[in-house]
């Protein structure tokens, strides 16, 4: 029988991540106060990191401790069924999972959206594949062409004003 923690958790991510940033066992264990012993068991996979020792590994990446977690916890793949929902003149097509959620928006010139729905999310990416869309924010107005792509803090007020079909 396994270690119960193994299937949670995937922490041979470190091996790729230092090696990513080209140090070895010793410089990594250097930065981060952790022995080499215990950096190469987590690369084995053969044990579980404390807090502490996350914390470290973490920083040693220019990482949050959250987003550590995030990539040593083990995962299987999840499948979802798409949605529909109207929203004004928008028409949405939407996939959501627990750490994303993803829409497909078609509408027509002149559909505007001020303020959407509240995010919780960290960050919004509109990627616009045909027409053109202007959006709003706080200090910054920015017009989208087909191709053209903008990544924004979702917490802002924003506004959206279709000025080609898109």
């Amino acid at each position: 029988m396994g270690i119960p923690h193994m299937d949670m958790y995937n922490f041979s991510v470190v091996r790729d991540l230092r090696k990513r940033d080209g140090m070895t066992i010793a410089d990594l264990s250097e930065r981060t106060g952790i022995s080499t012993a215990v950096i190469s068991k987590l690369e084995r996979n053969q044990t579980v990191a404390e807090l502490k020792t996350l914390f470290r590994l973490a920083r040693a990446f220019g990482l949050t401790a959250s987003e550590m977690l995030a990539l040593v916890e083990s995962r299987t793949a999840q499948a979802k069924r798409e949605t529909d929902r109207i929203a004004g003149d928008f028409h949405f097509r939407q996939i959501e999972f627990a750490n994303s959620q993803c829409y497909y928006a078609e509408a027509p010139k002149g559909a505007s959206r001020s303020n959407p729905d509240a995010h919780r999310d960290d960050c919004e990416v509109c990627w616009v594949l045909e027409g053109q869309v202007r959006i709003d924010l706080p200090y910054e107005h920015h017009i989208l062409a087909a191709g053209d792509c903008l990544q924004f803090d979702a917490v802002f007020e924003h506004s959206y004003e279709v000025l080609e079909d898109c």
